[in-house]
């Protein structure tokens, strides 16, 4: 991790050394905290933070779905980001927003902790790799389920919950893959530790629902846009494990991911191997829509008004 000067804590601005919490934070016991992970690209426009509004939107949604009122405005939490942007000079970054119980109470009942807020932005490169945006990554099926909605909320981005994910990730780095794909309760093809998946077949897209325990993920929404926009059919239903093997491409979207090929999955190419023509458009547009190079999806970049410069 590239460390950034500053940290944005409870409305304060604090060095990056200096930003700390106490030991009986209730977070850190329990897992009571909501986060987003967001990215800013450097563009001919500006730094430009894409669809920063969205993923607000959705952290105030997931602090709301556990109980967590904000002490901030969404419009103040969105001004921090671009001050922390700009006080920090980074053209471009990834931006993890963190709202969390303190200390203050212990137990199982948080209502009684304080909420707080924290906001760090640093330098930080392609997430599994620039050779894998290129090539693709190799996956596993992973032996652990994806949680199951009748246990806690996939809708919502919940620190405790990423411990499925930690799982499943651990497991796939040990058995020498780069990223896990998890089932869900039902055993079917549910999301990876922490991307969504696309399989395309026949010339059509497809991606597992909302009712299948995914994180409905803001860049999944974008690449489904922007798959329409370009005349492919996409189509959001349940996936058999076995379609894994029997797909002609298949790729994960997410923030620190952006779109990723999987070039093999269970040691079974997908397709011949390589990127498919698909995945690659998809993945040419949607670099373009990040920035802020494609006048259709203008709108999904928030411009930081303070140029940040190193």
């Amino acid at each position: 991790m590239d460390q950034a000067d500053l940290i944005w804590m409870n409305g304060e601005l604090v060095a990056w050394e200096d930003a700390k919490v106490h030991v009986l934070t209730h977070a850190l016991h329990y897992g009571t905290g909501v986060f987003e992970g967001i990215r800013a690209y450097e563009t001919e426009r500006g730094t430009a933070i894409f669809r920063n509004r969205e993923h607000v939107d959705r952290l105030f949604a997931s602090a709301s779905l556990y109980y967590m009122p904000v002490p901030y405005t969404q419009e103040q939490i969105r001004s921090a980001i671009h001050e922390l942007i700009g006080r920090n000079g980074l053209p471009s970054c990834y931006i993890r927003p963190l709202i969390y119980r303190g200390a203050g109470v212990m137990g199982l009942n948080p209502l009684d902790a304080p909420v707080e807020v924290a906001i760090a932005a640093w330098s930080w490169g392609a997430y599994l790799g620039d050779d894998g945006k290129t090539r693709g990554v190799r996956a596993k099926v992973s032996s652990w389920r994806r949680i199951s909605g009748e246990s806690l909320i996939p809708h919502a981005k919940a620190s405790g919950q990423y411990l499925n994910s930690v799982l499943a990730k651990i497991e796939s780095h040990k058995a020498g893959y780069e990223e896990g794909i998890l089932l869900d309760s039902q055993g079917n093809v549910c999301e990876g530790t922490g991307e969504n998946l696309f399989l395309v077949r026949e010339g059509k897209i497809f991606t597992p629902g909302e009712t299948g325990g995914i994180l409905n993920g803001i860049n999944r929404r974008s690449v489904m846009q922007i798959a329409q926009d370009e005349g492919y059919e996409l189509i959001e239903r349940d996936i058999a494990r076995a379609e894994l093997y029997l797909a002609e491409e298949i790729f994960m979207t997410g923030t620190a991911a952006e779109l990723t090929p999987i070039r093999e999955i269970d040691d079974r190419p997908v397709g011949n191997g390589e990127p498919g023509p698909i995945t690659k458009r998809l993945q040419s547009v949607f670099d373009d829509a990040l920035h802020a190079r494609d006048e259709r999806y203008l709108a999904w970049n928030d411009i930081v008004p303070v140029a940040a410069t190193p």
